[in-house]
């Protein structure tokens, strides 16, 4: 099986986007105040005021909501929501200071709110900013799941910039590229993954390569990355960060297209990668394109900052070791199976 086959076609995604890129372009000359420095293909905007950079982000949990549904537990997926705002914008060096939260729902439903908010709070205690706001919609024709507690919910973080922001052109051959351990499929690659899983087990099923439950192992929440990631900034060198989610590793292209990403040390498959492998007789290239295999963030950095980083990133118990490095030439290339494949 592959994404596509699973209702994903990444490509298509790519293409619509870059339209929707192109249209809004037109906008960045639009402010009366502040000036636009980057905009729609990064992981975040910025905008200048007055002497503040800010940068701005919006993304959702996906499919992640239906297995929320499915355990009858929803009190992790907010984590999952401001963790897949926070660890975009830290890509561009920015520190989240605000978030909103969009909350959309098949009908009213009070403990339901009371749970995602939860875990909204936990994950702005853990990404040290406030939840300034949201919405909440009532959308019975639009959020028409199968069971009464079908809902979406989304994001939006606000940022600040006390140093020059990474985006990618300082990248240079030499440099490493260093990845951090996530805590699992995160919120990306849902839509495969629960076809894969859950058209063999049930929730509450126990698997050959997991710890957990099916249930279990697909709701815990995504890592988030802030603090050892400001605890660095401002310290060390760093050329680019990039925050695995939906394309995987294909997404480093999209610091620096001028190098080439030459990932030679990734994590083998195990756990539930292993089992979505085996139980979707998915091929290796296909997994590491689609899920993040087990690395949540990636720092591409000179070589003579990696041991620095590495050590601040396990004060924080988080795994970081070396995974590739950067090379002349384009894209990104992976060794698999003991030969360097395209991604």
């Amino acid at each position: 099986m592959t994404y596509r086959d699973a209702g994903v076609d990444v490509a298509k995604v790519k293409k619509a986007q870059k339209a929707i890129g192109d249209i809004i372009k037109a906008t960045h000359r639009l402010p009366v105040a502040g000036k636009v420095l980057s905009g729609f293909g990064h992981y975040a905007g910025l905008v200048k005021i007055g002497s503040e950079t800010l940068a701005m982000h919006s993304d959702g949990v996906g499919t992640k909501v239906i297995v929320a549904q499915l355990m009858g537990r929803y009190d992790t997926v907010g984590i999952d929501c401001v963790a897949m705002n926070v660890n975009d914008i830290i890509c561009v060096g920015a520190r989240p200071v605000a978030f909103i939260d969009y909350i959309a729902l098949r009908q009213p439903n009070e403990k339901l709110v009371e749970e995602i908010a939860t875990g909204l709070v936990e994950g702005a205690k853990q990404s040290q900013m406030a939840i300034v706001g949201g919405e909440t919609a009532i959308i019975p024709e639009i959020i028409a799941g199968e069971d009464e507690t079908a809902f979406d919910l989304a994001g939006t973080v606000l940022g600040t910039l006390k140093t020059k922001p990474i985006l990618g052109s300082s990248i240079r051959p030499g440099d490493v590229i260093l990845g951090v351990e996530s805590s699992g499929i995160h919120s990306n690659g849902y839509t495969l993954a629960r076809k894969v899983l859950l058209s063999k087990y049930s929730v509450d099923d126990n698997a050959e390569h997991l710890v957990q439950t099916v249930g279990e192992e697909l709701l815990t929440p995504t890592r988030i990355y802030v603090k050892p990631v400001m605890d660095l900034v401002d310290k060390v060198q760093i050329h680019g960060l990039a925050h695995i989610t939906g394309g995987s590793f294909t997404k480093l292209s999209r610091l620096n297209d001028k190098v080439q990403y030459s990932l030679d040390s990734l994590p083998n498959p195990s756990g539930v990668f292993r089992q979505i492998q085996q139980d979707g007789n998915i091929s290796l290239p296909e997994m590491y394109r689609t899920f993040n295999m087990g690395v949540g963030m990636c720092v591409i950095t000179p070589k003579s900052s990696a041991e620095q980083i590495i050590k601040t990133f396990k004060k924080y118990k988080m795994p970081c070791q070396q995974i590739g490095r950067i090379e002349k030439g384009s894209g990104v290339v992976a060794s698999l199976q003991g030969k360097m494949q395209v991604l």
